[in-house]
């Protein structure tokens, strides 16, 4: 009975749609409560993620499926040239690209704003990562030149678009003022057209896209934080494409649904738990060795899956250019983690607290986490919280300790500096995402970044992984690879390996074969 109801209100909400079956509207089902913001300068929400990746474009992108630098091509920009230092850099622009709606064609000034927009703390959320850069122009109608001060890893992957390099139309962004992230305006193959707060947004087809008008003519992006409703509505086929559990058991059920095809991709998403070093007792990093040590990271691993989850081993992700597993490694003993919680002056153990997430994988890893603590005398109470307030709370250094799950773009200066250099640290004029105040590396983090030898750069990324791990300014738990699942007949348009985006790629080529 219980099901039936649930299902039967599914029903109701989806068959809203007139064109539900006709075979030109995509039905996702996506686990969260409602949208945090759609300011793609601003998103830093995976549901928020995988959304944006259909309205937008960046000068350059990764090849739809794929995640790795390698596949980096072409999108506004149709090329580009490097001065010999590598710090100035030139594109050229298409000419044939139109802003969604009214707001007509793009050019080089749009494209300047827009770059300067994400280096502005003030509108961005990843100001930081464009710091390098002396300056934007537009040097010519179709042309811009970027200047940096000094050779950074990767330009390019600045310009993806992926957080800060979506391109956004000057027009739209000064005309709806603060509406821009509800009613978000890009270039991409889908168009924002309405959004009902906890339901759904609706994306529309946009006629005008330099690649063609998509086969598919609406997508309703609908928040069913339900894994059980979702699934539900997947099996009932009202939902076309699903947002999987993160864990093994919802790969072997869903895979045994007819007619649909399960996608286990990268880059996986890292769980880490934050140690605020600043808040006792976690100043002491006694405690912080303790609770590393009282986590089972096999066990984790195993609860997880070992097909759909990676171990952590070092703070940067395995995969990333830079990764280092030459880290002090913390094994799995009870024994240990009270020896060190007794020495620091705990001997009856310690209480410390987390402001977290309702978002059910990620809730579902911290109260595995819990229990492992909880055998070492350490009690860690979980505040939660819908999953945009998360994000809010923990970014006003409201939490002692941090549960959590991101991608990057993978090179390892991304990660180091977001999460573990003293300029991100939440709370002041420069955060970014350093919940754990870590600030041991910074010397290793700047240098690489500036470092012409390829070899010595490594070296340097690989002294700054040891350098945290040995003051346990975090403790790695796993890379949790991104699940989707969606019907045999829907056809995205690309061979579906990766998305840096955390959403499949959802083409203007998509359609449905029958």
């Amino acid at each position: 009975m219980k099901k039936t109801a649930i299902l039967a209100g599914l029903t109701g909400a989806l068959l809203a749609s007139a064109a539900l079956a006709d075979g030109t509207t995509l039905n996702v089902g996506m686990g969260t409560a409602d949208a945090g913001t759609l300011d793609p300068h601003v998103a830093t929400t995976t549901p928020d993620k995988g959304l944006l990746h259909w309205m937008f474009n960046g000068l350059v992108r990764i090849k739809p499926g794929e995640a790795s630098p390698e596949f980096i091509e072409p999108d506004i920009a149709e090329s580009w040239t490097t001065s010999d230092d590598g710090l100035t850099w030139t594109f050229k622009l298409r000419d044939d690209v139109d802003c969604q709606g009214e707001y007509g064609n793009l050019d080089a000034e749009d494209v300047v704003y827009s770059l300067k927009r994400s280096a502005n703390p003030d509108t961005s959320s990843f100001a930081k990562d464009y710091a390098p850069i002396s300056s934007i122009e537009a040097t010519g109608e179709y042309e811009v030149t970027i200047t940096l001060a000094h050779a950074i890893p990767s330009l390019l992957g600045l310009l993806v678009p992926y957080h800060g390099g979506n391109i956004v139309c000057q027009d739209a962004v000064e005309a709806l003022g603060d509406d821009f992230k509800t009613h978000p305006i890009g270039t991409g193959p889908f168009m924002f057209a309405e959004y009902q707060p906890q339901q759904y947004v609706k994306l529309v087809a946009n006629p005008e896209y330099f690649r063609g008008e998509p086969q598919i003519k609406e997508i309703y992006y609908r928040y069913i934080p339900s894994d059980a409703a979702r699934d539900l509505a997947f099996q009932a086929g009202e939902i076309d494409m699903i947002y999987g559990r993160q864990d093994q058991t919802w790969v072997e059920r869903i895979s045994k649904v007819p007619n649909t095809h399960v996608a286990v991709m990268t880059p996986g998403e890292m769980s880490v738990l934050h140690l605020n070093m600043t808040k006792p007792p976690l100043d002491d990093i006694r405690v912080r060795k303790a609770i590393a040590h009282a986590i089972n990271i096999d066990a984790m691993t195993e609860f997880r899956g070992r097909d759909v989850t990676l171990p952590a081993i070092s703070p940067v992700p395995e995969g990333y250019l830079g990764y280092s597993d030459d880290v002090p490694v913390y094994e799995y003993s009870i024994d240990k983690a009270k020896a060190l919680l007794t020495e620091a002056g705990y001997p009856d153990g310690i209480t410390i607290h987390a402001i977290h997430t309702t978002l059910p994988g990620m809730l579902a890893t911290i109260e595995v986490i819990q229990a492992l603590l909880r055998e070492a005398g350490i009690n860690l109470e979980i505040e939660t919280v819908e999953h945009a307030t998360f994000h809010s709370q923990i970014r006003e250094d409201a939490s002692q300790v941090v549960h959590y799950s991101a991608a990057r773009f993978p090179v390892a200066d991304t990660y180091l500096t977001q999460f573990f250099h003293s300029d991100a640290i939440v709370g002041t004029p420069t955060a970014i995402t350093n919940f754990s105040h870590c600030d041991v590396a910074d010397e290793e983090i700047e240098a690489a970044r500036t470092e012409p030898n390829a070899e010595k750069q490594l070296e340097l990324w690989a002294t700054a992984q040891r350098k945290i791990m040995e003051e346990v300014c975090a403790v790695p738990i796993y890379q949790n690879l991104q699940l989707w699942a969606w019907k045999d007949n829907l056809d995205l348009g690309a061979d579906i390996h990766a998305s840096l985006n955390l959403s499949p790629a959802v083409t203007e080529k998509a359609h449905f074969t029958e």
